[in-house]
């Protein structure tokens, strides 16, 4: 590792949970349990694990029962960023909250995600060059995917090098876990308002400057009822080596 470890966190919590219905018809989708724990505390006890001091968490759908649940939570700082009133999507809600972020890099982190193995962010930390990206992103086999049937996002030639988008390809062996370390210059002159972290992350693949590496664990996308049962499936496959927030 070249880089310090990131001491701050983004965690996206903002979607509208659709594909979870009914079950978010009055519960926002990062309150709901896996194993008796929320999706938003599992994913700031990863942050935590990996040494995080203060966590930016985004809002919209049903944001003040989000809000109301992480008063009693003091680690790592939370702060909140709402979105209203519209929802900003991944880049958009990322730049949203840059001034509360700071001028170093730091992990993003989906609430929606549960990684049954090592801490995905100490990962990361441990790869991280900023020398040599502006972003690194970790991806995961999509044989290792639990829940997920979409072809696949990207190609890599290796750990620590530069990922390949599937284009016009049928399937990619790689899927973005939603776990990354970026640098918020990464964001200049992007759009204010909704956008895709698609468009940063194209800006920095033509200048070379994206990076990747891939878990060594199971990940489970949790975006309908059907994945909450394989991310419970996924923590008992692991054991309890393999599912907290310092493996």
């Amino acid at each position: 590792m070249v880089g310090a470890p990131p001491r701050t966190a983004m965690i996206l919590a903002a979607g509208l949970g659709t594909r979870m219905r009914p079950l978010t018809d009055r519960l926002p989708k990062p309150l709901l349990e896996v194993a008796g724990r929320t999706l938003i505390d599992r994913a700031l006890d990863l942050a935590e694990g990996a040494g995080v001091a203060r966590a930016v968490v985004n809002l919209h759908y049903l944001g003040h029962m989000i809000g109301a649940h992480l008063e009693g939570r003091d680690r790592p700082e939370i702060l909140f960023s709402p979105e209203e009133p519209a929802i900003l999507e991944t880049g958009g809600g990322i730049r949203h909250a840059l001034p509360m972020l700071g001028p170093d890099p730091f992990f993003t982190l989906n609430s929606d995600a549960v990684f049954a193995g090592p801490n995905p962010l100490t990962l990361l930390a441990r790869a991280w060059d900023p020398v040599a990206a502006d972003a690194l992103m970790l991806l995961v086999p999509r044989a290792r995917a639990r829940a997920y049937a979409r072809p696949g996002d990207f190609f890599i030639s290796g750990q620590g090098a530069a990922p390949v988008r599937r284009g016009a390809e049928a399937t990619a062996p790689l899927v973005f876990t939603g776990a990354q370390i970026i640098a918020p210059g990464a964001f200049a002159d992007m759009p204010e308002g909704p956008f895709s972290l698609n468009l940063v992350w194209d800006r920095l693949l033509a200048s070379g400057r994206l990076r990747a590496i891939t878990y060594p664990g199971l990940w489970v996308d949790v975006g309908t009822p059907a994945g909450l049962a394989a991310a419970e499936a996924a923590l008992a496959e692991a054991g309890p080596a393999g599912s907290g927030p310092d493996a």
